[in-house]
């Protein structure tokens, strides 16, 4: 190399970039995306809900309940709806977490862990298995009674409060074993919602369930006829939405169905588009004009105008729907939740009682004992059985350390303490005491465990 080739070199290392030209260089698939926003957001969700614990047990506490019952009304004629600010979060701003949990769901069934049966059996095996177990240990602590409709609060795992221990433990554990997670924790979502649906709904009102469902066939044959704007599924979906409010099934449920009609196929061809990118690129190279404005080079902004076009058009809008939506859902809709609902009021002269209380037994043994036992006996079983076999690099003891972080069932269990227990504000605190109570023993022991499993040595 001569002289001014190592000058060359030399010179090209001290390029300085800008933080966002450095992202052009980071290419991460979907799944690493999600598995990032998850364990972030699962760390803000951790600050919000030991925000939301002081300020309920503080001097503002009286304060925060006050704000979480404001009322909120907003219609048009002689349709009114009024709802608490509390509902509204957990009714309206939570659809949207549904939304995107629906859209996860349809695109782990497509063309992720749960696309082929031979990858999904493990997950879902031993999902079911941490789903039931769970239910029965809190049955025999609560079989009549209104406490006896708490059973489906300890079946579901946080997948974002899992993952953000996960991030804690910087690379000790396998990929494959966060994959293992993310897909049962997808498949206890989908056990969530059909729970939500069929044993937490009120009394139903078949017209509008109708009107629901006639929204939805439009919704369908969008689909099937090739329709890939999304402008038109948004606002279908919102008519689903107040259908469902008015249907007595929980209006949540509309985003789930709404996302399972985003295409999931692109408007152009891959092919096709990558063709016309060559060309579009080669364009732009003999329009570039060193040192002069992109502003005033007009052939330059129409081709790169071109190129989003085809850019936003080779994106299936199931996948460029996960793109957009998951920050916002994951750093805004989260927290926000987590802050109206984790606010417990702890007596903490009366710790002993309260722990001794039916509810709290049922929820925090059932996540905690019920999902460690669940998951790791009907995986061990499914091995033995040679149903199953385990991903590469991933042992027993890594499933059973998978099985207690799956415990932490913080999100969707407290979604369901509040449909369980909406009218019984002392059975909601209890249930929610044994949420966090559970989840924080999940998250430390989880933690611990797959920290130590990560220092040992192969055989």
């Amino acid at each position: 190399m001569d002289h001014s080739s190592e000058k060359f070199e030399h010179e090209k290392l001290r390029v300085l970039y800008a933080p966002w030209e450095r992202n052009l260089d980071r290419l991460l698939t979907p799944f690493e995306k999600f598995v990032r926003h998850q364990a972030t957001a699962g760390l803000i969700l951790m600050f919000t809900a030991l925000v939301a614990l002081v300020l309920a047990n503080s001097a503002w506490g009286e304060s925060y309940r006050h704000a979480l019952h404001v009322p909120i009304s907003f219609g048009f004629g002689d349709f009114v709806i009024a709802k608490s600010l509390q509902h509204w979060i957990n009714d309206g701003l939570m659809t949207l977490f549904f939304f995107v949990v629906g859209l996860e769901l349809k695109r782990e069934f497509l063309v992720g862990e749960l696309s082929s049966l031979r990858m999904a059996a493990l997950p879902v095996i031993a999902a079911i298995g941490g789903m039931l177990i769970p239910a029965l240990i809190y049955f025999a602590f609560n079989p009549a009674d209104d406490a006896a409709r708490g059973w489906g609060i300890p079946m579901a795992t946080d997948i974002a409060f899992a993952l953000g221990v996960i991030a804690l433990l910087a690379g000790r554990v396998p990929k494959a074993l966060i994959s293992f997670l993310v897909a049962l924790a997808i498949v206890d979502d989908l056990g969530a919602i059909v729970i939500i649906a069929f044993f937490y709904t009120d009394k139903l009102v078949w017209s509008a369930l109708l009107a629901g469902g006639v929204i939805t066939f439009f919704m369908v044959v969008l689909n099937l006829v090739g329709v890939r704007r999304t402008v038109p599924y948004f606002i279908l979906g919102f008519m689903l939405w107040m259908a469902l409010i008015a249907s007595g099934v929980h209006a949540t449920l509309a985003g789930v169905i709404s996302a399972l009609t985003i295409p999931a196929l692109p408007r152009f061809d891959p092919h096709v588009f990558l063709e016309r990118l060559k060309e579009l690129v080669q364009k732009f190279d003999n329009s570039f004009e060193d040192g002069a404005s992109i502003l005033k080079n007009q052939r330059m902004i129409s081709t790169l105008q071109a190129i989003d076009k085809g850019v936003e058009g080779v994106e299936p809008p199931l996948q460029r729907i996960i793109h957009v939506a998951h920050m916002p859902v994951a750093f805004c809709i989260l927290p926000i939740f987590a802050l109206f609902n984790a606010g417990v009021q702890i007596d903490f002269s009366g710790v002993s009682d309260t722990l001794q209380q039916p509810v709290v037994l049922g929820v925090s043994l059932g996540l905690l004992i019920g999902k460690f036992v669940g998951i790791t006996c009907f995986s061990w079983l499914a091995l033995q059985l040679n149903v199953v076999s385990l991903p590469s690099g991933v042992s027993m003891m890594h499933i059973a350390g998978a099985a207690i972080l799956a415990s932490i069932g913080f999100t969707m269990s407290i979604f369901v303490t509040d449909l369980a227990f909406g009218d019984e504000p002392l059975l909601m605190q209890q249930a929610k005491f044994g949420i966090l109570l559970a989840s924080l023993l999940a998250g430390g022991i989880g933690y611990y465990w797959l920290y130590r499993l990560g220092n040992q040595k192969p055989s």
